[in-house]
């Protein structure tokens, strides 16, 4: 298909609450493939919800984590993705012998198309990193996933393009938390009680430095220098005791935003996407022009840092 219509969606999770969560999953699901959407895009552990869980023991952790494909809410996204017949792509804690793992996974309704483990997980220190990019074949379309911190390690990125991918799923749990960066830090819950009442004052603190204006210093960036498109999603609402701020949206390889949602609800945003304008991006030209004799033992160098990376601090693991 050299056109796809893309759907990101949007929802407040329950704390453990699996079959709640899928409900919404399922509800979402429906309302995309009325809409004509092509397939569907969750945020980042959607099944389970993400902040609470640094707090969990790893029996806890244990206790909410599935095999896959095998485990219960593996067979349930099946059967919605059979119902509604459309793809959904989404997050779960999956755990293989002894190791658990921030997994991302892509299902139709013939079961497993692509699973992703997390390069950087920080939330759990009882979560283990995965060690290898994904890419998969989507309705002609060459796909990768990159989970919430891996967006940020840039070669991550580059490396996932140049494997082939030309969308990159980018499941996500961010936004409105402190940071050294000036302007940055929480939502005040008195604007989210307020929502209804004063809207405004509700997406200023969203759109400011503490939510959608970060996102804009890097996220468009990505999809630009690699001339690919990039399907972002996060949670709106609370997710653990963090409120954030969805701005779930799809950007193509110039950069631009071609969709986002902007309410303060569970929702979707739906935008077609189309192969001819990948190689007519700068990115695709860039990566083209690429010479890696002069920088493949640099990029390869292990990088000497005087601070602990925050995935390594004992309390963030």
């Amino acid at each position: 298909m050299e056109h796809l219509n893309i759907a990101v969606a949007q929802f407040e999770p329950k704390d453990g609450d699996k079959s709640y969560n899928l409900l919404k999953i399922s509800e979402l699901t429906k309302k995309a493939k009325s809409k004509g959407a092509d397939l569907i895009s969750f945020h980042e552990m959607a099944i389970t919800a993400y902040t609470y869980t640094k707090d969990l023991s790893r029996k806890m952790i244990e206790n909410l984590a599935e095999e896959v494909p095998n485990g219960k809410s593996t067979r349930e996204l099946i059967n919605i993705a059979e119902e509604y017949n459309i793809p959904i792509l989404t997050g779960l804690i999956e755990k293989e012998n002894d190791e658990i793992y921030n997994t991302y996974i892509c299902v139709s309704k013939d079961g497993i198309i692509a699973k992703f483990r997390k390069l950087h997980p920080f939330i759990s220190k009882y979560m283990s990193p995965g060690n290898e990019y994904v890419v998969f074949d989507l309705f002609g379309w060459k796909c990768g996933i990159l989970i919430c911190y891996d967006n940020n390690v840039i070669e991550n990125v580059r490396a996932t393009a140049i494997l082939g991918a030309e969308l990159i799923f980018a499941p996500h749990v961010t936004c409105c938390t402190p940071s050294t960066m000036p302007g940055r830090g929480y939502v005040d819950d008195k604007f989210w009680q307020n929502r209804k009442s004063d809207p405004e004052s509700l997406r200023l603190e969203f759109d400011g430095p503490k939510g959608r204006e970060w996102l804009m210093k890097w996220l468009p960036a990505r999809a630009y220098d690699n001339g690919i498109y990039y399907a972002f999603t996060n949670p709106i609402g609370y997710d653990g005791e963090h409120l954030k701020n969805g701005n779930s949206m799809i950007i193509d390889p110039y950069g631009n935003i071609l969709s986002e949602i902007k309410s303060f609800d569970d929702d979707i945003t739906i935008s077609k996407i189309s192969k001819d304008k990948i190689k007519l991006s700068g990115g695709w030209r860039y990566k083209n022009a690429r010479r890696p004799e002069l920088y493949r033992h640099i990029i390869g160098r292990e990088h000497k840092s005087e601070t602990t990376p925050i995935w390594t601090k004992k309390d963030d693991k």
